[in-house]
C-alpha cells in the first residue's frame, strides 16, 4: 500500500485524510508544528490499524521547511506516493487593519511550501511515472474575498497552479486533485479569528470527516478540482456569469460579521 506525506496533520481536515488513509492500510508521513500531538497520533493510528506512522515536527511557514521535510524523508528512504498539502490557514479582518507579519506567515505558508512540496515531490513521481498529490484550496479559490484579502488570493493561487501542473504530468502517470471545501467544522474558523462572520456563524457545517473522504475519494479516482457539497459547486459555478463587481460585494456581504 502507498505511503502518503500529510501536512497539517494534527487536527482538522489532516487528521481526518490520516485516518482514511491508515483505514485503507496505507503507512504515513504526517508533518505540523506540534510534534507531540503528532506523535499520539502516530501511535493511536498504528496501534488500531497497524501501519507504519513517521512524523515530522515543522513550521511549514519557516523558510526552506518544504526542502527540510523532503531531506529528512529521503534520508530515511521513505518513498512517497501521496502528498498532500492540507496545512494553511487565513486570518479575518479589513486588509488596513490586520498584521502583516501573520499575512507574510500566510502567503508563506498557503503558497510557497505548498509549491515547493509539490515541486519536490512530483519530480520524482513522474520519474517513476506513478503518485497522485492533493493541494488543499478552498471555495474561496473562486473570487475575491473581502475581509480575507490575502486568503482568497493564496486559494487562488492554489487552485490555478494545481490545475496547470495536473495538465503537465497527467499523461506521465501522475495526478494533482485540488481539493475545494466550504466552510467546515475544522477549527479554521476559531484560528482566523471569524466565528462571527454570516459564513459561519448559526450554521450547521460538514465535519471535517466529511470532507476528507470525499476528498481522499477525489484523489484516488485523478479528479481535477473537487469541490464539496452540492450548494458550494453551484456557488463556485455560479460565480462565472455573475459580474465580478456583484461577486465581491456579495462575498463582502457574506463575510461580514452578523449583526
Amino acid at each position: 500500500m502507498a505511503t502518503a506525506l500529510i501536512t497539517g496533520a494534527s487536527n482538522g481536515i489532516g487528521l481526518e485524510l490520516a485516518k482514511v488513509h491508515a483505514a485503507k492500510g496505507g503507512d504515513l508521513v504526517l508533518v505540523a508544528r506540534n510534534k507531540s500531538k503528532l506523535d499520539e497520533i502516530k501511535a493511536t493510528l498504528e496501534n488500531h490499524y497497524k501501519v507504519k506512522v513517521y512524523t515530522i515536527g515543522k513550521d511549514l511557514s519557516a523558510k526552506n521547511a518544504a526542502q527540510d521535510v523532503y531531506e529528512e524523508t529521503t534520508a530515511k528512504q521513505i518513498q512517497v506516493d501521496y502528498l498532500i498539502n492540507n496545512a494553511g490557514f487565513g486570518d479575518f479582518g479589513m486588509f488596513t487593519d490586520t498584521e502583516w507579519s501573520k499575512e507574510e506567515q500566510m502567503i508563506n505558508l498557503n503558497i510557497t511550501t505548498l509549491t515547493a512540496f509539490t515541486k519536490l515531490y512530483v519530480i520524482e513521481m513522474v520519474k517513476r511515472r506513478s503518485g497522485k498529490i492533493m493541494n488543499v484550496a478552498s471555495t474561496a479559490a473562486f473570487q475575491s474575498g473581502p475581509t480575507m484579502a490575502v486568503y482568497y488570493a493564496t486559494k487562488a493561487y492554489v487552485l490555478s497552479f494545481s490545475e496547470a501542473v495536473n495538465n503537465e504530468v497527467s499523461d506521465k502517470g501522475v495526478t494533482i486533485t485540488t481539493l475545494c471545501p466550504g466552510a467546515t467544522e475544522s477549527g479554521f474558523q476559531a484560528a482566523a479569528a471569524m466565528e462571527e462572520s454570516r459564513l459561519v456563524k448559526g450554521r450547521k457545517l460538514p465535519s471535517s470527516k466529511e470532507v476528507a473522504e470525499y476528498g481522499y475519494a477525489a484523489m484516488m479516482k485523478g479528479k481535477t478540482v473537487a469541490i464539496h457539497g452540492l450548494m458550494n459547486l453551484l456557488l463556485a459555478n455560479s460565480v462565472r456569469f455573475t459580474p465580478r463587481s456583484l461577486v465581491v460585494k456579495i462575498t463582502r456581504k457574506i463575510q461580514d460579521k452578523a449583526r
